[in-house]
């Protein structure tokens, strides 16, 4: 059975990382002293659901987790440094510290060290996330020892809930646009106005104005989507906006 830590303190590591090109040692008194962190662990960089969700899940609601207390959001991975700052780009995990628990040291001393070796990993992470505060782990939510790759509670929108029941989640925003388009650039101004992060899909080779009317109706740019909404374009964002 995986063990449960809370209640106890995270394992005494340190983490060679890369920043500038340079070597940089973070320990997990840098990361934890002081701090309330959601950390999450899982398999390795780059693989299918911890690219497609778990990373963009804490990522995406980075902002509701700041308002609620988190300090930091840690991602960490039985992967080297270099496998890891090249995710995060790949990512745009720009909420997120991506930490490179390269010999599986601080996985290990958590208990969750498996083998994975029938998939050629190795040794890896099982999935997992956690709240963590001044270095003592408050709570867990460890995957349920299920064959392959269960992703059941580590979620972010799991942990958040666990946080504050009643806590907001940011708004999913996405607009299309064209280069050079003035009304596409007041609609960004609006959004950046207000602090709303948002999702640009400029119409070019692969998104077209043919995919712009499949979805939107219309094939004028810009087209603004808010959370599955369909607003419209810059002036009924712009009304959108003085009534939300």
């Amino acid at each position: 059975m995986l063990p449960n830590r809370e209640g106890q303190r995270v394992p005494n590591v340190t983490f060679r990382t890369r920043k500038d090109n340079q070597w940089v040692d973070i320990t997990t008194n840098d990361l934890f002293a002081g701090k309330t962190v959601v950390v999450f662990s899982l398999p390795g960089a780059f693989t299918p659901t911890c690219s497609s969700t778990h990373v963009p899940g804490y990522n995406d609601l980075a902002p509701a987790f700041k308002t609620n207390g988190v300090d930091d959001i840690v991602c960490i991975s039985v992967n080297d440094t270099f496998v890891m700052n090249e995710w995060a780009k790949d990512q745009h995990a720009d909420n997120i510290t991506m930490i490179p628990d390269g010999n599986g040291e601080f996985t290990d001393g958590m208990g969750l060290l498996v083998d994975k070796q029938d998939l050629g990993f190795g040794k890896r992470s099982w999935r997992y996330s956690m709240l963590v505060k001044d270095g003592v782990i408050e709570k867990m939510f460890i995957e349920p020892e299920e064959p392959g790759d269960p992703f059941k509670v580590s979620d972010a929108e799991t942990m958040l809930k666990y946080i504050n029941p009643q806590a907001i989640k940011p708004s999913c925003i996405s607009l299309f646009t064209k280069v050079g388009c003035p009304f596409c650039a007041r609609a960004k101004e609006m959004l950046s106005e207000r602090g709303l992060k948002y999702e640009e899909i400029v119409l070019g080779d692969k998104v077209t104005t043919r995919s712009l009317r499949a979805v939107a109706g219309a094939a004028t740019v810009p087209q603004v989507f808010i959370d599955g909404k369909h607003i419209g374009g810059s002036e009924a964002l712009e009304d959108f906006l003085r009534t939300a």
